[in-house]
């Protein structure tokens, strides 16, 4: 029987899997989802040790499960980012990889916009007023139009935000290794840092962009700015950022991502910086998204079974 594995949830209805397994089956096909994410390596490596095909979104893949998966073949990675699997082992194992970007355009989007109107009309704190029987002294809010709108990379969310930043009235400026879009400003990192007053990351992680917003750079920005991080975690120091929000060197911030998944330890730096917006990496997570990651799946896999691999990490 030829097996397909998906490892952890793909957060969709019963009903919408089958359909768009139905014609894998077909074919002969044998489909085991999960409905709970694995508890560690191990119990990953015995999902998958079977699977021709497997399917992971951002739970980390480590070498440890996958060499227990002599007959995987091709995974499919329902994420944008791959940086939480051992690649490297994939390409010496030759299994093929692809990956699903495109699927959370709108929903990260969205969220980085979201963040920066709760900062800018002070909702958490308006939420914690009207509780706690307070009306709305020292809660004037701020408008973005009008404003530096900065974001650091412009590839699909980047210039997603890019237009939903002009709507809004906002000056956009972008920086980017490869300029891709005519909505932006084009300027230099330290530039763009020195200048905006709302910056928002969309970069990958690579070699490159860990850690590229560093404590010097942070130092960099506009006392009465603030710093959006919808991207991967490790781009930003978070200390460095807690600090400068404690020290009121920037204005504050909001943040979905951090250098690992949530929970995250109760010392955090950010847990107690105030001005911060804290999310649980939920940018990539709505129901639109999840749905379009899972066609986006199900048409990954027959494609590879077609000989055209689509999407192609390695």
């Amino acid at each position: 029987m030829k097996e397909i594995v998906i490892a952890q949830p793909l957060g969709i209805t019963r009903e919408l899997l089958e359909s768009l397994a139905s014609g894998l089956k077909k074919e002969g096909w044998n489909l085991t989802a999960y409905d709970k994410v694995p508890s560690g390596q191990e119990e990953l490596g015995k999902r998958i040790e079977g699977a021709d095909i497997a399917v992971i979104a951002n739970y980390p893949l480590k070498k440890e499960a996958l060499e227990k998966a002599s007959s995987l073949k091709y995974l499919c990675v329902a994420f944008t980012g791959v940086d939480h699997v051992d690649i490297s082992y994939c390409k010496e194992r030759h299994i093929a990889v692809s990956n699903c970007a495109g699927y959370s355009t709108e929903s990260v989007a969205e969220l980085a916009f979201g963040m920066a109107l709760s900062l800018y009309r002070m909702l958490p704190e308006c939420g914690e007023a009207i509780r706690n029987g307070k009306t709305n002294a020292g809660l004037c809010g701020i408008e973005l139009k009008g404003r530096k709108f900065g974001i650091i990379g412009t590839g699909a969310i980047g210039q997603r935000v890019a237009g939903l930043a002009q709507a809004f009235g906002c000056e956009v400026y972008g920086y980017s290794r490869t300029p891709k879009t005519y909505l932006v400003n084009y300027t230099d990192l330290d530039t763009l840092l020195k200048t905006c007053d709302i910056i928002s990351i969309h970069v990958p992680l690579t070699d490159e962009t860990r850690g590229l917003i560093n404590k010097e750079k942070i130092a960099l920005m506009k006392k009465d700015a603030i710093l959006i991080n919808t991207a991967r975690g490790p781009v930003v120091d978070s200390k460095a950022l807690a600090d400068a929000l404690k020290e009121g060197k920037i204005a504050g911030a909001g943040i979905d991502v951090f250098e690992g998944e949530p929970p995250l330890p109760a010392d955090h730096p950010l847990l107690s910086a105030p001005h911060t917006i804290l999310s649980p990496h939920v940018g990539f997570d709505t129901k639109e998204a999840m749905e379009r990651r899972a066609i986006l799946v199900f048409h990954n896999i027959e494609n590879y079974l077609k000989g055209d691999q689509k999407n192609v990490i390695c």
